[in-house]
């Protein structure tokens, strides 16, 4: 490292200096870290307390290899503030398979690139299938069991679940109950001989690897009890977004996607030059996943309390329960993130529109400004606007 910091131009290395504040850090040190968080190495000045991390990259987590593909987690275990929901990266091989499984938490699903084939069945013995791809979202209640396969690319996907304490190494799992179940009460259970299941797994089977599945008008059985009322995907990318000068908003919440009951998100695109306005959220936490970009979210805990962090594509971002935010990019290319938050419905409360419907005479003697400040105000929500420096 230091051989590469000496051959670095002196100006192109990262000091903890603001102003007359700090001083070089000519120790060990990693240095790609502080390139990627300008933010937190030299922090706004207005950034004062102390406030708990709510940063996590997905690329320091343990990453579980399998036969069909990875996965790789974040919970509270990583990210101790997220205590309202965690979260699974995971690929699948063509015809890698997450094989029959179900979990004590609701499962959120985003594709982020390729395809996959989803399978459930319900309470009541009502099945669904479908095919989802990129930009495409599928929600199984807690409990209800399920599958996940790649299909001919492949694919790679987040998986958030409703309890930050989840871990997907409990995940109660067909071939782990087969194996610790005594043959003869398996075969009295299915009424075959025993013979028959010689070959079961002596372990679960978590991931393994098939061939790509045929279509789903193949392989589809129809159930005597139908099909589930609401379907467990929703094809988010077919849905127009809310369109600012600063970029994009798609809102999917129990409103439109009827089965998601306790997982509600929003999927957000700043253009360079924008920003994720100032708000906060009136009912629940914020758990954020980055797709692409670079960010800088400054988080308002009150008590005269604000921290600045910096994230990238691959990066957990979390905002605790009613704290004020922004996420501002800082890059030269699209910054695309999630919003996910533990409830039914997705809310914030704008900062802009809140000043916007307040008296303005009232607002000017608060806050020390005058019309200027006033008159720009916007009455209507903006999630993402076009920002200036001074």
């Amino acid at each position: 490292m230091k051989k590469i910091i000496q051959q670095m131009p002196s100006s192109r290395i990262p000091q903890p200096i603001r102003g007359d504040k700090g001083a070089t850090d000519d120790g060990p040190r990693n240095l790609e870290r502080d390139l990627q968080n300008p933010d937190m190495l030299v922090p706004p000045a207005t950034d004062a307390g102390i406030i708990e991390n709510l940063k996590f990259s997905f690329s320091d987590t343990h990453m579980r290899l399998e036969h069909g593909g990875w996965s790789r987690e974040v919970t509270v275990r990583e990210l101790p503030a997220a205590t309202q929901l965690a979260a699974v990266n995971m690929r699948l091989k063509p015809g890698g398979v997450r094989e029959l499984h179900w979990h004590k938490e609701a499962e959120w699903g985003y594709v982020l690139n390729g395809k996959v084939r989803i399978t459930a069945v319900d309470q009541k013995g009502r099945n669904f299938i479908d095919d989802v791809g990129e930009g495409d979202l599928w929600y199984f209640p807690s409990g209800i069991p399920h599958s996940i396969q790649g299909l001919e690319e492949g694919s790679e996907f987040l998986l958030v679940f409703d309890n930050g304490s989840f871990s997907e190494n409990s995940t109660f799992s067909v071939t782990d109950w087969f194996a610790h179940t005594p043959r003869s009460v398996l075969a009295a259970n299915f009424g075959i001989p025993g013979y028959e299941l010689a070959h079961i797994p002596a372990k679960e089977r978590y991931m393994f690897q098939l061939g790509t599945p045929p279509s789903i008008n193949e392989v589809k059985i129809d159930s005597p009890n139908g099909t589930v009322p609401e379907p467990f995907s929703y094809k988010l990318t077919k849905q127009a977004p809310i369109i600012t000068n600063g970029g994009k908003v798609r809102i999917a919440d129990s409103s439109l996607f009827k089965a998601s009951k306790t997982i509600a998100a929003a999927v957000v695109e700043v253009e360079p030059g924008g920003m994720r306005e100032m708000h906060w959220h009136p009912n629940t936490d914020e758990w954020q996943y980055y797709i692409s970009g670079k960010a800088k979210m400054t988080v308002f805990a009150a008590e005269g309390k604000a921290r600045t962090f910096n994230y990238q594509a691959g990066d957990v971002g979390y905002v605790p329960f009613a704290m004020g935010h922004y996420i501002q990019n800082i890059g030269s290319t699209v910054l695309r993130f999630l919003e996910v938050f533990k409830s039914d419905r997705f809310e914030d409360v704008s900062l802009n529109q809140w000043l916007a419907l307040t008296p303005h005479g009232f607002m000017q003697r608060t806050l020390n400004v005058g019309a200027a400040f006033t008159d720009v105000l916007q009455k209507e929500k903006f999630p993402v606007v076009k920002w200036k420096s001074d």
